[in-house]
């Protein structure tokens, strides 16, 4: 796990690029930027808004088979996808073009089948010669390098407590499965003797004996250190995974693995580092030392087959897609080699993958638009938070003057990597990928004592996303994510400001959230609240967990309140800041009424809209477990804590979402 995780005058109108064709000019949905045509006008919209916005879009879409969930998001990482693949296409045809020679050799499944396993047999052999447990650090390192994970995953991260240093990171691991949950809670027990069959099935087909064995004896050694692996809700909680050690004392607390054998061999041989969860590598270590060592090896041989199975041979590729995809997720078929080639490529190699697609797809005009939306949601919460009555008058300058701070880093970064260093075979995909893996370590280990990388973003411009970093207190929004239906130019303001302007909104309060808020306006982890603003926001979040707490997902799961609350305020957050944002930009005066519809229905209309999504079974059951989002239904029925919902909808007393004005949740 790594937790990475100025009042400017509203420009009202003047946010939106102007249009210069016919074509242009018309909304990509409907007539003002909604599809009217998806809604289910026989759902009243204090009985279930989602429905009502979404019903018929619900009803008459089909998740494609390569998919464990279709969404809003989807449609446009499709086309972003697409985007790329064409630029991918025409670089295969130069061979002297870097991203053009990797997406190839993950084409080329000739290649990758013929030559069977002796690509990997080298690493392989070496995590058998290994025999002893004291080199088993050692081991743990060149895997880390190799993209491999282990039972402890580390990495060079901004420090939390002195962000104008870095520091290394290190936190639990070693569970194959998404959760512990799927090792220790009794519902999932399919899923885990399905994966102790997964296990058994890589192993024969590596020609590895006594499968079935040593499958189970993987999956009994992971069980045990699911038993002692912190909860997901406690592992977003900023202060209790903050623990700076020295290694002497990590090592004292934690017997029965040798960290400073381990960070020596992964090149970082720091004196001290950041612990996350103490009580979980006391645990995990303990578990180490007493492992036989034959199973920590076949943990280490099954992490590789399953790591690298995309460009080994396709037995091993739909092995691990069977268990993964459709077992975990109910994904029936795998997404198309050229499709998968163009996401690891621009995994790979981003920026040599971004230059072109920002230079075609994302114009000058869309990135000012957006900086001046950005720029008057923040004024907005600003604003809100001058009239908060439950914070003290000298914290709300502090929050203030934290808004003030923030980077807005809109569409791709101002800086790309160079990837000079990596080396790209032609026809050698696992080599590639080996050799990708070991020069994102070691840029990343590099970063020991040197400035911070400000400029550095951890999601690709082809990425449809958003992203808040409280450490470098910014806020990030990638290409891809800003056309239609988030940002629309052609669009009814109302419509943008209800989809990207709550984005935006959602993404500035994640700096003040249960977790955002205990980071001050220099990114530093430290209590800048009083005791007083921390009890009365404790108060008005508590209400928010039993709220979403009391909602069933699936027969017999409910969604975890305390694990999705930072979300869950976001998006409330983000509904209040964009809609006074929406207001504030009609200068006085009132919204024009477009086909009935009035501003306000409007911009929760579309906030509904944004987030259509449908999951198959299997995949809502993972995300209740792992996901730190509420399912999209729900987050959609958080409008019914906004007295202007209600009031736009005339939603009154006995409708199923209404709530009297008491129960309604306020923050923000």
């Amino acid at each position: 796990m790594r937790l990475f995780l100025v009042s400017t005058a509203l420009a009202g109108a003047a946010m939106f690029t102007s249009v210069t064709s016919a074509e242009e000019a018309k909304p990509r949905y409907g007539s003002f930027g909604i599809d009217t045509a998806g809604m289910d006008k026989s759902v009243a919209p204090g009985d279930d808004f989602y429905d009502y916005v979404n019903g018929k879009w619900d009803k008459e879409t089909k998740i494609p088979a390569d998919k464990a969930s279709f969404a809003m998001f989807d449609t446009l990482q499709d086309l972003s996808r697409d985007r790329t693949h064409a630029i991918l296409e025409e670089a295969a045809r130069n061979p002297k073009s870097r991203i053009g020679l990797a997406y190839s050799a993950y084409l080329d499944t000739a290649t990758i089948e013929k030559k069977g396993l002796a690509p990997i047999k080298p690493w392989l052999d070496t995590i058998k010669a290994l025999k002893s447990s004291a080199d088993y650090p050692a081991l743990l390192a060149q895997a880390s390098r190799k993209g491999v994970d282990g039972p402890f995953d580390g990495a060079v991260v901004q420090d939390r407590k002195d962000p104008a240093k870095y520091v290394y990171e290190m936190g639990q691991g070693g569970l194959g499965l998404p959760d512990r949950d799927y090792y220790l809670d009794k519902r999932f027990a399919p899923q885990l003797d399905a994966y102790r069959a997964h296990i058994a099935r890589m192993f024969s087909l590596a020609d590895e004996p006594d499968a079935e064995a040593r499958a189970k004896a993987v999956v009994d050694f992971e069980t045990e250190i699911a038993k002692v692996s912190w909860t997901r809700t406690d592992n977003r909680d900023s202060e209790k995974t903050y623990n700076r050690m020295s290694v002497a004392e990590l090592t004292k607390a934690a017997p029965g693995f040798d960290f400073a054998a381990f960070l020596k061999a992964n090149h970082t041989p720091v004196a001290s580092l950041v612990v996350e969860q103490p009580s979980a590598f006391t645990g995990i270590a303990k578990l180490l030392g007493a492992a036989p060592l034959g199973v920590l090896k076949d943990q280490l041989i099954l992490r590789s087959l399953d790591s690298f199975s995309g460009v080994l041979p396709s037995a091993f590729d739909k092995e691990r897609f069977a268990m993964f995809g459709t077992t975990l997720q109910g994904t029936p078929q795998q997404a198309e080699r050229w499709k998968r080639a163009s996401d690891y490529t621009s995994n790979i190699l981003t920026d040599e993958v971004a230059k072109p697609y920002v230079a075609k797809y994302f114009p000058p005009a869309t990135k000012a638009a957006i900086d001046t939306l950005v720029r008057n949601v923040i004024t907005a919460l600003s604003d809100r938070v001058g009239k908060l009555d439950w914070m003290t008058p000298a914290t709300k300058v502090k929050a203030r003057e934290k808004l003030a701070a923030f980077t807005p880093r809109l569409g791709y970064p101002n800086r790309w990597h160079d990837y000079s260093k990596m080396k790209i075979v032609a026809g050698d995909a696992l080599g590639n990928s080996i050799r990708a893996a070991e020069w994102s370590h070691d840029w990343n280990v590099a970063k020991l004592g040197k400035p911070i990388y400000r400029w550095e973003w951890s999601m690709t411009p082809m990425t449809v996303n958003a992203q808040a970093n409280p450490v470098l207190v910014a806020i990030t929004f990638p290409a891809a994510i800003l056309q239609p239906p988030y940002f629309d130019p052609a669009a009814d303001p109302a419509v943008n400001y209800g989809a990207i302007g709550v984005v935006i909104g959602h993404e500035i309060s994640h700096h003040y959230d249960d977790q955002g808020s205990k980071y001050d306006k220099t990114g530093r982890l430290t209590q800048w609240w009083t005791d007083a603003d921390l009890a009365a926001f404790k108060a008005r979040t508590a209400k928010l967990v039993a709220q979403y707490d009391a909602y069933e997902a699936l027969p017999g799961m409910n969604i975890k309140g305390a694990m999705t609350l930072g979300e869950n305020a976001a998006d409330l957050a983000g509904l209040n800041a964009a809609l006074d944002a929406y207001h504030a930009s009609l200068g006085g005066k009132p919204a024009p009424v477009i086909d009935g519809t009035t501003g306000d229905q409007r911009f929760f209309m579309a906030y509904a809209q944004v987030w259509r999504r449908l999951h198959r079974d299997a995949d809502m059951r993972n995300r209740l477990l792992t996901d730190v989002h509420a399912p999209a239904h729900q987050r959609v029925w958080e409008v019914r804590n906004l007295d202007t919902w209600n009031e736009a909808f005339g939603v009154k007393p006995g409708a199923k979402l209404y709530l009297a004005p008491p129960d309604r949740v306020k923050i923000w």
